[in-house]
C-alpha cells in the first residue's frame, strides 16, 4: 500500500495528513488551514480542496483516494451528511460532491470513530492491548459521542449511528437535549453539563477544571456534589455500553476524560452496574491527543483494503 491520505473536517478548521504506513504509518506532511463555515457548504468542498493542492504542492504526491472524518455522520441510506454541529453540512451530499470535486474514492467516518480507529490502530490500544478485538472510543467534551471498533473495523451500523451513545436516555435531571429529547447522556456528561449543573448550586459559572480541583481540595461541598453526579452517571452510562457491547478496552477522549478520577472512582462506578461479578475492561487515557482524528482519517483508507 502506498501513502495514505486523512482530512479531518472541524467547525473552525480542517486539517490534512499523509501517512506512510511501510514506516509504522509515520506522518510525512501535515497542514491546516481554518473551515470558513460561515460562507456556506460549497465553500467548505473548495477548502478541502485547496488543502489537497497544497499538500500535493508541498510533498509532490498527489492522493489516489482519501479518508475524512465528519462532524455527523453520512447516512447510509440517502448518502447525505446528518447529526452535524456543522449545520450547513446536514442534508448534503457531501461524500459524493467531494469525489466528483477530486475525481478520487473517498471514505468518510465521523469524528468519534477516526479517534477510536486512530487509538485501535496506533495509539494507546495498539500500545497496550494489541490483542483487543472490540474497543470503544468516547468523546467527552462539549458534547458527548462514541465509536466503535471490532476487528480492526469501524462499526458504522445499519443507521450510521454505531456508537452514538451520547443520545441515549440516562436520568430526567440532565433536561433538555438538542436533539429533542431529555436526560440525553450528553446533557449529563458533556462538560458544560456539570458546569451548567454547579452554576445551578452556586450561581457561580466556572469551567469542571476547576471544579474539580476544589473537589479535591475539600473545601467546596458543591463541587464534591457536582464531581459525585459526574461519576455516578460516568458508572451508569458506561455499564450499558459494556453490558451490551463487552469491549476490551474503553478509551477516553475529550475534555472531560482529562478528569483523572474517571480511571478510579468512575471505573468502580462502572463496575456496580456491571452484569458480571468483576470489570475486566480496560479504561484508558488515549495517547495520540489531538493527531486521533486526522490519523483515523487517514486510516479509514488503509482499512478500506484489509
Amino acid at each position: 500500500m502506498g501513502l495514505i491520505w486523512g482530512i479531518d473536517l472541524g467547525g473552525t478548521k480542517i486539517e490534512g495528513v499523509i501517512l506512510d504506513p511501510a514506516q509504522a504509518f509515520a506522518p510525512i506532511c501535515r497542514l491546516r488551514h481554518p473551515t470558513e463555515k460561515a460562507q456556506g457548504y460549497l465553500h467548505i468542498v473548495e477548502r478541502i480542496a485547496l488543502l489537497l493542492q497544497k499538500m500535493t504542492a508541498e510533498t509532490g504526491h498527489a492522493p489516489t483516494a482519501l479518508g475524512i472524518g465528519t462532524p455527523g455522520t453520512l447516512d447510509p441510506s440517502t448518502q447525505t451528511l446528518k447529526n452535524s454541529n456543522t449545520v450547513c453540512l446536514n442534508g448534503k451530499p457531501l461524500k459524493k460532491d467531494l469525489e466528483a470535486r477530486l475525481g478520487i474514492p473517498i471514505t468518510m467516518a465521523n469524528d468519534a470513530n477516526c479517534f477510536a480507529l486512530a487509538e485501535t490502530k496506533m495509539g494507546i490500544v495498539a500500545e497496550a492491548y494489541p490483542e483487543a478485538k472490540v474497543v470503544f472510543g468516547v468523546i467527552m467534551g462539549t458534547g458527548v459521542g462514541g465509536g466503535i471498533v471490532i476487528q480492526g473495523q469501524i462499526l458504522q451500523g445499519r443507521h450510521g449511528i454505531g456508537g452514538e451513545w451520547g443520545h441515549n436516555f440516562l436520568d430526567e435531571s440532565g433536561g433538555p437535549c438538542y436533539c429533542g429529547k431529555v436526560g440525553c447522556v450528553e446533557t449529563i456528561l458533556a462538560g458544560p453539563a456539570s458546569e451548567r449543573f454547579y452554576h445551578g448550586l452556586t450561581g457561580e459559572k466556572t469551567k469542571l477544571k476547576t471544579i474539580v480541583s476544589r473537589h479535591e481540595s475539600g473545601a467546596d461541598p458543591y463541587a464534591t456534589q457536582t464531581v459525585e453526579r459526574l461519576l455516578h452517571f460516568f458508572g451508569k452510562g458506561l455499564a450499558t455500553i459494556v453490558n451490551i457491547l463487552d469491549p476490551d478496552v474503553i478509551v477516553l477522549g475529550g475534555g472531560v476524560g482529562n478528569v483523572d478520577l474517571l480511571y478510579t472512582e468512575g471505573v468502580r462506578e462502572i463496575e456496580k452496574h456491571v452484569f458480571n461479578p468483576r470489570m475486566e475492561t480496560a479504561v484508558l487515557r488515549p495517547r495520540l491527543g489531538d493527531s486521533a482524528g486526522v490519523f483515523g482519517a487517514a486510516l479509514l483508507v488503509a482499512t478500506s483494503h484489509e
